[in-house]
């Protein structure tokens, strides 16, 4: 799976001359948290409503409401944006991309081709794909099968599933400990009970 499958093409942006007020309530307007700054058709930054409140006066402030309104309405992007912004291409693979909003503890990348933004994918998009992969949205009965990690066991368990004439509609794998893996299951058909049994007359550990 691919960012290109998930990010978001019609990208809300800001320029660097737009002002911290109109991007507040532009956000709003939006329902979005980050925004990339363009110039010139190019990524030259990201404003998130983080560096937005970081910026905007505090209630202990001695300036007057005449006097913040005017900061607010003044100060533009370009002095807040975080400059060198963390990207990713359309054809990276999800998990890679997962992987580097997690190490940099951030909630989205601006997507890039051939220099130009053409997405971006959030935290939001990787959650919605981690749970497509673990068939939340997929009919069917959900079984957890605790095995060995060893080969043969996938073979053994789909046949076992298959003489039943029961469908697998998804299927993740996931490993508690380095001897054992645990195969989670959204099974259809008629006789999951009747599979069930198999499984744990072979010595599978069963968890619904």
């Amino acid at each position: 799976m691919f960012v290109r499958q998930l990010m978001t093409t019609d990208v809300i942006t800001v320029a660097p001359t737009d002002t911290i007020a109109d991007t507040m309530a532009l956000m709003r307007e939006k329902k979005v948290n980050r925004l990339p700054v363009i110039e010139n058709g190019k990524l030259v930054g990201l404003v998130t409503d983080g560096d937005l409140r970081e910026v905007s006066p505090s209630p202990a402030t001695t300036l007057s409401i005449f006097e913040l309104n005017y900061l607010v309405a003044k100060t533009t992007i370009r002095e807040i944006a975080v400059k060198h912004v963390i990207t990713c291409g359309p054809d990276t693979r999800i998990e890679d991309a997962a992987l580097v909003m997690r190490d940099h503890k951030i909630g989205g990348l601006p997507v890039v081709e051939n220099g130009s933004l053409v997405g971006i994918i959030t935290e939001s998009d990787v959650f919605g794909a981690f749970l497509n992969i673990l068939g939340l949205r997929s009919p069917g009965d959900r079984i957890v099968v605790e095995a060995t990690d060893k080969v043969g066991v996938m073979c053994d368990v789909a046949t076992t599933i298959k003489e039943y004439g029961v469908n697998i509609a998804s299927l993740a794998i996931y490993h508690p400990s380095t001897e054992k893996i645990k195969i989670l299951l959204r099974l259809n058909g008629e006789k999951v009970e009747e599979v069930e049994k198999a499984l744990a007359a072979k010595g599978y550990i069963l968890e619904s």
